[in-house]
């Protein structure tokens, strides 16, 4: 499966919509690569759409770690929203769940890029129930 960054701009803000797995090597030199290009551009408000990743691994913690640490010391924000309950899990376990702002849509997450708007908080508590539920509804049929 090969891997694509999709980019969008909605209100000010950049959209990246990865597809696949981010994994050492190509896939997180890309990724890399287009925060350095946005950066470079003058972005420093991003918002990443993981609705289409199913896997991260911990090299692409890190390089999303950094990205965010960039960012913000750029002045910018780098929300998320779209994490399944394996980068949700992986978030929790690491306590970066903590330190990345999490939304549960991508309107909440463009919001999260400017101080002054109203958003609604991310529950992870709630989605982790949501995601139980969902799994015994399925597994009963």
């Amino acid at each position: 499966m090969s891997f694509e960054i999709d980019r969008r701009e909605r209100d000010g803000v950049t959209v990246l919509a990865p597809h696949g797995r981010i994994v050492i090597g190509e896939r997180v030199e890309t990724f890399r690569n287009t925060i350095d290009s946005l950066m470079a551009e003058g972005h420093n408000r991003i918002v990443l759409d993981l609705t289409d990743v199913d896997y991260i691994d911990s090299s692409a913690l890190g390089c999303l770690v950094f990205a965010y640490t960039r960012i913000t010391k750029a002045g910018g924000a780098m929300p998320i929203f779209g994490l399944n309950r394996r980068n949700i899990e992986l978030l929790v376990i690491t306590k970066l769940a903590t330190i990345f702002r999490i939304a549960d849509n991508e309107m909440d997450a463009i919001n999260l890029c400017y101080p002054d708007r109203a958003t609604r908080p991310f529950d992870i508590l709630s989605f982790v129930e949501q995601q139980r539920s969902e799994a015994k509804g399925s597994s009963v049929e």
